[in-house]
């Protein structure tokens, strides 16, 4: 699709009218009339906010003329992938496991590649092949080049394990010790929690990255703890195979 067929799309689909949209991102109508009819183009400015407005990808909005590659992890991205800064602006050189709300997640290329392995064997990959591609990969991308420029002088290092030792100090029973936290995108783990009443509820917000990990029971069963934590909260709850009956466990504000 073009851009003007992009916006028009876009436009529509949110129930805007070419005046509402106008207003919206700080121009006039016919600039709008202009955008829609292919006569011009949004600047960069304009670009930044309709990519906000729309929450998809200025790349997308130019009808998708490159292909966006995670600069830390090397994953091709869509639209529903995309790392985002502090203010909310997705940030099209990021995956949302790389990079979230404006802080990078990963400061050690093993650890990193650890975690990806185990996904690309499921993918037909073996994990000799997948550790010898990443590792060959990963000093190509524009994050490792520029680590000392881009990292944080490991700060979030030291945030992850100030956060494992609170959630060992719980002494959850029969949850293992938490020896890593990896990035974990909220829709995929916003699992629906029962309450006493009968109604079900979500904790987590479905754009956000957290911090987690999925653990074994000690006890023995079907059941894992699935741990999950934020600058704000840690959440240790239990569930069966693919998320199934979960119980929420502890949810501790920080």
């Amino acid at each position: 699709m073009s851009t003007k067929e992009i916006i028009y799309e876009l436009r529509t689909k949110s129930g805007l009218s070419q005046d509402e949209l106008a207003e919206k991102v700080f121009v006039t109508r016919q600039a709008v009339s202009r955008w829609e009819n292919g006569d011009t183009v949004p600047n960069t400015e304009t670009l930044k906010l309709l990519s906000k407005l729309f929450n998809v990808s200025i790349n997308t909005l130019l009808g998708s003329p490159r292909e966006l590659v995670c600069q830390c992890c090397g994953m091709p991205m869509d639209d529903g992938i995309i790392g985002r800064d502090k203010d909310g602006t997705l940030n099209e050189d990021y995956c949302q496991w790389c990079y979230a709300d404006g802080t990078y997640t990963y400061s050690d290329m093993d650890n990193l590649i650890d975690v990806c392995v185990p996904h690309m064997v499921e993918q037909g990959f073996t994990e000799e092949q997948a550790r010898t591609y990443m590792k060959e990969k990963l000093p190509t991308l524009n994050y490792w080049k520029k680590y000392e420029e881009l990292s944080d002088d490991g700060q979030f290092e030291e945030f992850k394990k100030k956060l494992i030792q609170e959630i060992n100090d719980l002494n959850v029973e029969g949850m293992p010790k938490v020896e890593s936290l990896n990035a974990l995108v909220g829709s995929y783990v916003n699992l629906e929690y029962p309450l006493p009443n009968g109604a079900k509820v979500k904790f987590l917000n479905d754009q956000t990255t957290y911090l987690g990990n999925q653990l074994e029971s000690e006890l023995g069963g079907d059941r894992c703890f699935g741990v999950l934590a934020s600058m704000d909260f840690i959440l240790v709850c239990t569930y069966e195979a693919e998320g199934k009956n979960p119980e929420l466990v502890i949810y501790k504000a920080r």
